[in-house]
């Protein structure tokens, strides 16, 4: 990404230098790729419920993308909304799994849904493109969602980073971005400026204290006592520096607000809602960190009391094609699981791929580490002292 205030990208150019050997440079952060199987094609045999009921992320399921899957299929998409992967156990737990087909957690959540008893196995043959799909990230669901050794209960489907993100027209940060930026930034900025969600702005201070070596941040994984050592540092350190803060978020609206009628002007956020204000001509721009940028894979999984079965895997099938990774991703602005999705990208998507990750930067990842239960609930503990400030 340019770093002058009033650049704009060069949309031609940037897309020449993107190609296919740039997206699996990129992939290979998280794994590498392998060949591409057939094409989606509508399952004659399935059942004729006509609907399927789906908790996904408010942004993952675009209106054209829904609409020609109905038309290919004659389906309808009952989508359920949400912002956080909170909210998607809660809403499976409280019915057993029950109103609902599919639902999308992220990979590193697994040990927090294992003992839940809300996901069904999936039968690998039903997906018959399971074979288009980045066989490290599916290799993700065979390792660690391989409840009760039943089998795969998680399958991929978007991937993404959180990384910091800013005003164009009001900061620009000295080279790449850094975590820090949220509490000293580079240059520095006077009042209140920054957002985030909570505890993931407190796991990028931490990330970034670690690169300083004020902490070893990634041992915070390996048991209790070292987590809270180092989130009693974290949290110290962030709630001294709460007058930096203008908002908290949850959810990829919130942080378009932010930058359009809350006056944040540097914000710790996901790529696909600024990526799609940068492509709307918004002054915004979103980088990975020098530290390297938080990286997750959603996913898609079965519930235990699925009542539209077939057309579940009917919708797995088809987001698993090439053209709709492609047509997603161009409207989302994050990254498909899919192999050969990037064919189908636009330039002006190809280009703002490089802007994000200039470089060799999309090679330097943090795969956000599996969390334990009782990680997630010391981990909610000190987001809690740091909100409650």
């Amino acid at each position: 990404m340019t770093k002058n205030k009033n650049s704009s990208l060069s949309t031609g150019m940037a897309a020449k230098e993107f190609n296919r050997r740039t997206l699996i440079k990129r992939g290979a952060a998280l794994a590498a790729f392998a060949p591409v199987a057939p094409m989606f094609v509508k399952n004659a045999f399935a059942a004729t419920s006509g609907e399927v009921n789906v908790l996904m992320w408010g942004e993952y399921l675009p209106d054209s993308v829904l609409a020609d899957f109905k038309a290919k299929t004659g389906i309808t998409v009952n989508h359920t909304k949400i912002g956080d992967n909170g909210e998607i156990i809660a809403k499976m737990k409280a019915g057993g799994g029950a109103g609902f087909d599919l639902a999308s957690p992220t990979n590193m959540r697994a040990l927090q849904w294992e003992n839940l008893g809300v996901l069904a196995p999936f039968d690998m043959n039903k997906i018959t493109n399971i074979g288009n799909v980045n066989p490290g990230m599916v290799a993700v669901g065979e390792r660690d969602w391989n409840f009760g050794g039943k089998g795969s209960h998680w399958v991929p489907q978007l991937w993404g980073t959180e990384s910091i993100s800013w005003r164009t027209d009001k900061w620009t940060p000295d080279g790449l971005p850094s975590f820090g930026d949220l509490w000293e930034p580079n240059p520095g900025i006077d009042g209140a400026f920054m957002m985030g969600r909570t505890y993931s702005m407190m796991t990028g201070c931490g990330i970034w204290m670690h690169h300083q070596g004020k902490m070893d941040f990634w041992s915070s994984y390996k048991d209790e006592d070292t987590m809270r050592k180092n989130w009693e540092i974290i949290t110290e350190y962030c709630i001294a520096k709460k007058g930096n803060l203008v908002k908290f978020w949850s959810g990829a609206d919130p942080q378009k607000q932010g930058f359009t009628s809350d006056g944040v002007v540097v914000g710790q956020t996901w790529d696909g809602p600024i990526v799609s204000m940068m492509k709307a001509g918004e002054p915004v721009a979103y980088q990975t960190t020098e530290e390297g940028a938080l990286a997750w894979v959603d996913g898609i999984t079965l519930s235990a009391k699925a009542e539209n079965i077939d057309e579940a895997y009917e919708l797995i099938n088809y987001s698993f094609t090439p053209e709709v990774g492609g047509q997603t991703i161009n409207e989302i602005g994050y990254n498909s699981a899919v192999i050969g999705a990037s064919d189908f990208y636009s330039d002006e998507t190809k280009a703002i791929s490089q802007a994000v990750y200039p470089g060799d930067t999309a090679s330097k990842l943090n795969a956000w580490p599996p969390e334990p239960p009782w990680f997630a609930d010391a981990r909610a503990e000190y987001a809690n002292k740091f909100e409650t400030a």
